[in-house]
């Protein structure tokens, strides 16, 4: 007897049976379900229905199956069903950063509220975006797709630590190396 598939909108019994049975003749791919009511906060808490999600494997699972179109909309996917998230800022927050070696050679490592880990070049880059009103930057890395984690401000503090001057397209930059990728954090002022 075929378990019957998941009511629309039980997302959690939809992951469940992600790597389950096949999907039912005739049925090609996920129903889209429009918002599941589920918010990632800026400081990387999940909500569902308004309500914080207080079990991290939960949250794990979610995030296993969460994407990014290019139209910059985050979806939650599973065989059965799709819906909208909303997220605040960026859906993980990067926590830890360990640095090895040293100049071009060195290497950053990330890991991220989800413990998922990565080293920063070029399929993990960092970026800073600078908001035009207060100036405050917002650093980011990307962790995979077009899904990127929020740098920790405790975090970014170990990374301006790190920083050196280095001169890029005529203009010197503030940055940190790593797998011999540039990453600026800022532009240093030209003395006069």
């Amino acid at each position: 007897m075929t378990k019957p598939a998941p009511a629309p909108g039980d997302i959690t019994a939809a992951l469940g049976a992600k790597d389950k049975a096949p999907l039912p003749a005739g049925m090609r791919g996920p129903v889209l379900c429009g918002d599941f009511d589920m918010r990632i906060a800026r400081d990387g808490t999940w909500f569902y229905h308004g309500s914080p999600i207080g079990r991290k494997p939960l949250v794990k699972l979610f995030a296993s199956v969460l994407s990014r179109d290019h139209d910059g909309v985050y979806w939650l996917t599973t065989p059965v069903e799709k819906g909208r998230i909303d997220v605040d800022d960026a859906p993980f927050v990067a926590v830890a950063l360990t640095a090895s070696g040293e100049g071009r050679d060195q290497a950053l490592r990330f890991r991220t509220n989800l413990d998922d880990e990565m080293t920063a070049g070029p399929d993990h880059p960092i970026r800073v975006s600078v908001d035009g009103d207060t100036g405050e930057p917002s650093p980011y890395i990307l962790v995979r797709g077009r899904l990127e984690a929020l740098i920790a401000r405790p975090v970014f503090y170990q990374l301006v630590e790190l920083g050196v001057e280095h001169e890029a397209d005529g203009e010197p930059q503030y940055g940190v190396w790593s797998k011999g990728c540039f990453f600026t954090l800022g532009t240093m002022p030209r003395p006069t």
